[in-house]
């Protein structure tokens, strides 16, 4: 199955919770297969990529901490591999098998973007979509500065980040639409607030027991230590993770987001503090229409040029460091 959703939505801590139930191979990274390998060496189902891409992949933190035989996996990979998902599907295969588990979960929000692909190569996976307010979403992309506004918006950073929160889930809702056997929209505020009965729902989709007492009795990564962008400097978040941008955005912030943001967040129940905002100034209409545009051409850029190559593949860690 994959946790996919929006940076900062919470997919971090909804797939350490899968984990911490137990049945579930334990993989703590990002496989990276779609957003970073593939676009990098080009189609996986062909012998030549893969012949590229093995020397690099095996020197990687996402091999290393697979804790699989080198030569084995190798010759299964170049034997059956014949698409993204084979990849993807042999690694986590042969993961689940060493560790005796029962199956197996993917980590990875930009998994969403590729999640017609994903459903078409991986036979009988299950996507979990985690969806949080994105006046939320934004305050902390926004202080985490993962969306670089263009030059000239640098004072609306807030709502850059807002328009990069709608593109995803909006688009996340779509491919969802096409496979609603295979896909599950989850709330991070009842997620946090109900946890047991959105497990016992959660755990229905997936047919899987998703037990709450022992999950907080075998905690896992961020279950038991919060990664929250906002923190004290011992690592305890300094405020509720829900409605965090009641207290910590002005009145104009809040408008800004709900001007780009405001039937989306209706859509998916979230009132508004301005229902007034979608009347929007001339350059709002604009960013709401450039941005999306902007990060769909990034995509094509990424899929169909050979820009692709030139991947940040920072993510492969090529490092000595592993953490525990």
């Amino acid at each position: 199955m994959f946790v996919v959703g929006s940076g900062r939505s919470g997919t971090h801590l909804l797939y350490h919770t899968l984990l911490s139930a137990g049945g579930f191979a334990v993989y703590r990274t990002q496989p990276a297969v779609f957003d970073l390998l593939a676009p990098r060496f080009g189609d996986l189902g062909k012998r030549k990529n893969l012949i590229k891409l093995l020397p690099v992949w095996f020197r990687s933190y996402q091999y290393r901490i697979s804790g699989l035989d080198r030569g084995s996996l190798e010759e299964k990979i170049l034997a059956e591999c014949h698409s993204n998902g084979d990849f993807l599907r042999i690694v986590m295969d042969e993961i689940t098998l060493r560790q005796g588990a029962e199956r197996w979960a993917v980590w990875g929000p930009d998994n969403l973007l590729y999640m017609p692909e994903i459903a078409r190569t991986v036979p009988g996976a299950l996507f979990v979509h985690m969806i949080r307010d994105g006046r939320d979403v934004a305050l902390s992309l926004s202080k985490e500065g993962w969306i670089r506004p263009f030059p000239w918006d640098r004072g609306r950073r807030l709502q850059v980040a807002a328009l990069h929160w709608r593109w995803k889930v909006e688009r996340g809702r779509r491919f969802g639409r096409e496979i609603q056997h295979r896909y599950l929209e989850v709330s991070f505020e009842d997620f946090v607030s109900s946890p047991a009965k959105t497990l016992a729902d959660l755990g229905q989709f997936l047919d899987h027991d998703l037990n709450y007492e022992r999950i907080q009795n075998q905690p896992i990564g961020t279950v038991k230590d919060s990664n929250s962008t906002f923190r004290s400097e011992d690592g305890t978040p300094t405020s509720s993770p829900v409605g965090r941008w009641k207290t910590l955005l002005s009145a104009l912030e809040v408008v800004q987001i709900e001007s780009v943001t405001g039937p989306l967040l209706q859509e998916l129940g979230y009132p508004l503090q301005f229902p007034e905002a979608h009347r929007r100034e001339l350059r709002t209409k604009a960013m709401a229409k450039v941005y999306p545009a902007f990060f769909d051409l990034k995509e094509w850029i990424k899929a169909n040029t050979p820009m692709a190559k030139l991947v940040d593949t920072s993510r492969l860690r090529f490092d000595d460091a592993v953490p525990q």
